[in-house]
C-alpha cells in the first residue's frame, strides 16, 4: 500500500503552541503506512489577489505541499470566538487560484480555555463548507487546556494519556475515513 500523506496545520505560530503539541503527538504516533507532514504557515504573506500576478514563492511552497495531501489535519486554535488569522490566511491561500482543499477528507482537534475550541471549530466547519472539505463530523476534539489534569506541558507537547488517546482515534477515523474515500 502507498503511504497515506496526512497535511497537518495549526492555527498557531506559537513556539510552544498546544495545538501544533496536538499535530506533533499525531506525527509521532502514526500508524505505519502513514505520514503526518506538519506545515508551517509563518512564512504566507497576508492574502491579497494582487499578488497572485507573480505569487510569492512561500505560497507556492504552501500550494505544492497541499496538492500532495491525502487528507488535512487541523488544529484550531481560538481567538475572540474564531480561527486565528494565520489560519484563516492559509485556507485563503490553499483555495486559490485553485481550491486544493475540495474534496478531500479532513479532520480537527483544538485546545484552548473554556470551551476547548468549539466556536473556532463551529467556523472552522463552515468555512469548510464552502471550501468543500469534507470534514468528520463525530466525534469532535475538544481539549480544556487549563482543566485538571495538566494536558501539555511547557513545551507545548501532550502528556494527559486521555487526551493522547482522542487525538490518536481522531487520527486512526482520519485515515479510516480516507483510506475508504
Amino acid at each position: 500500500m502507498a503511504t497515506f500523506n496526512i497535511i497537518a496545520i495549526s492555527g498557531s505560530l506559537r513556539k510552544a503552541s498546544n495545538n501544533t503539541g496536538l499535530l506533533r503527538f499525531a506525527k509521532q504516533t502514526a500508524p505505519g503506512g502513514v505520514n503526518v507532514h506538519i506545515v508551517d504557515i509563518s512564512r504566507l504573506p497576508l492574502f491579497n489577489q494582487d499578488l497572485e500576478k507573480e505569487t510569492p514563492k512561500e505560497v507556492l511552497d504552501f500550494q505544492d505541499t497541499l496538492k500532495t495531501a491525502d487528507a488535512f489535519l487541523f488544529a484550531t486554535n481560538e481567538y475572540n470566538y474564531s480561527i486565528s488569522g494565520a489560519l484563516k490566511n492559509a485556507l485563503d491561500w490553499g483555495s486559490r487560484p485553485a481550491n486544493l482543499w475540495a474534496k478531500k477528507p479532513a479532520t480537527m482537534v483544538g485546545a484552548g480555555g473554556g470551551s476547548g475550541t468549539l466556536r473556532a471549530q463551529a467556523t472552522m466547519r463552515q468555512i469548510g463548507l464552502f471550501l468543500d472539505l469534507q470534514f468528520i463530523v463525530k466525534p469532535e476534539v475538544f481539549i480544556k487546556s487549563f482543566e485538571p489534569p495538566q494536558k501539555f506541558n511547557g513545551d507545548g507537547d501532550l502528556i494527559d494519556p486521555a487526551t493522547q488517546e482522542r487525538v490518536a482515534n481522531q487520527l486512526k477515523l482520519l485515515v479510516d475515513f480516507g483510506t475508504k474515500w
